[in-house]
This record gives C-alpha cells, structure tokens and sequence, in this order.
C-alpha cells in the first residue's frame, strides 16, 4: 500500500488560506464539474481558473447529485453522457498537478467511493496527486473507515455544515474536518441566489469558529463581486466557493477569467 506524506497535502491545502489571509482577502475556491463542457474542453476550463484560483474543487460527476442545483446538474449529466466516470476525474487531476501548486479538491458524493471501494478511491486519488476530500453526503460520525483511509493516504477532509445544523451537530462536523470546513450559506442546493439569501453566514461562521481553528469557506450562492463581498467581509469567511456562475459562464461562452477576476477582487477584506 502506498502511503504518502500527509503534510505535503493537507499543509498545502492550509498554507493556500494562509497566504490569502496575508494578502488580505478570502480565498477564492472555484468548482468545476470534471469533464465540462466536454472531456477534450476541460483541461483548459481547469487551467482559466487556477490562473485565480486559490484552491480548486473539481467536481467528480454523479447521476444523483441531492444537493446540486439545475445548472450544475445538467453539467454533472453532460459529463456523465461523454464518458467521464470516477477514475477519468481522477485522470484529469493527475493531468493538472504537475502544471500547478493550487490544493486540488475533489467534491464526491460517497456512493462512487463505495463502488470503487474506499481503500482503491483513496489510494487513486492520492496517487493522482488530489490534496482533499469534500464530502457533501456523508455524515462524518457515521464512517470511521472512510476518515481513517483518507488520513492515512494523507487526503485533507471537508465536511458541511447548514443554517439548520445545530450547534452540537456543527462541533461534530468541524472536529472531523482536516482540510476546511465548509459552510453552506443557505438551506436548500446550490445555485446563484439574491444577496439576501446569505443573511445567515455570519452567525454560522462564527458558530463553526467556536469549535475548529480551521479555515471556514461559504458557498452556495455566490455568482459576483457582491455576493462574495457579502461572504468575504460582512461574514469574514477564510474562503469563497463558487461553482454554478462559472459552470454557467462556460456555457454561455462568456468570459470565464473575467468573472474569476471580479469576483477574486470580491474576496479583498480591506478598503
């Protein structure tokens, strides 16, 4: 079994929030479907937005996404239509590591690891150079195995907590975080929403903080310069993930590195 070195990944993922923080702003976490548009158009995709990115989550496709929204879906479908399985996601990330520094997440449901088997998707993944796991489905109480394979192939693990999360259930799930930990602004799937729709972050930031030193990133919900804003300084997240605006972006053949860009500037604390 090959083992690797759990600091090269999971202090790289933490070394990323930290020089953000240095610069003065959140950290900015694109996610984008593995195999989007197509399996020949991703790679550049990929590589538009690590010129911004932060942290990066690539998300690995899955035939039912429960906390998916509409556009992300349809991405997720598109992907899975032109062959791009779970061992093809972990291609594409092998594919990129050595042409970046950036901390590569996969975000999974956990019904593709069990059908490759836990054991085999973390050592794929580890092999294929991805630094952590984000884990939207899995309750972090409920599968040892899971977390001790991830930290014995040196794989950063992010689990989300809600608005509706109680603050017993958050101290559960931030203090099985190893990588961030993530927040979801609003109840319900992803998607860009109305600004006010993240009036909740603050108290769930400060309520995550309570119970982990860990970097805390917001998303769902965030598709400009304003709505990260919102999160970056009125909640004072370490990061900001957004997924949907540039899926949507790529669809419509829009400036990608533009959007990246303002809503990069979005993410600056000061002034």
């Amino acid at each position: 079994m090959t083992v690797v070195d759990k600091p090269s990944r999971v202090g790289r993922i933490h070394a990323a929030f930290e020089r953000a923080a240095s610069e003065g702003r959140a950290a900015l976490i694109p996610y984008m479907t593995a195999g989007y548009p197509d399996q020949e158009g991703f790679p550049a995709v990929a590589q538009e937005l690590l010129k911004r990115a932060d942290l990066m989550e690539i998300g690995l496709p899955y035939s039912d996404p429960l906390g998916d929204g509409p556009v992300i879906q349809k991405a997720g479908e598109q992907a899975i239509l032109q062959g791009t399985s779970t061992r093809r996601t972990l291609q594409f990330v092998k594919e990129l590591r050595p042409t970046t520094d950036v901390p590569l997440l996969i975000m999974t449901y956990i019904n593709p690891v069990y059908a490759v088997g836990p054991e085999e998707f973390m050592r794929l993944a580890a092999d294929a150079g991805v630094d952590g796991l984000i884990l939207p489905d899995l309750p972090p109480d409920q599968d040892d195995e899971i977390r001790d394979l991830a930290t014995r192939y040196g794989l950063g693990l992010t689990f989300l907590i809600a608005p509706t999360s109680t603050p017993a259930r958050v101290q559960i799930v931030t203090e099985a975080c190893t990588a961030f930990v993530y927040a979801v602004s609003v109840t319900g799937v992803t998607g860009a929403r109305e600004g006010g729709a993240l009036n909740e972050v603050p108290a769930l930031v400060a309520l995550a903080r309570q119970h982990t030193t860990l970097p805390v990133a917001v998303g769902f919900g965030v598709k400009d310069a304003l709505t990260a804003r919102k999160v970056a300084v009125d909640a004072d997240a370490d990061g900001v993930v957004v997924g949907s605006a540039f899926i949507a972006a790529v669809k419509a053949g829009q400036d990608l590195g533009a959007l990246a860009d303002d809503i990069k500037g979005g993410c600056v604390k000061g002034g």
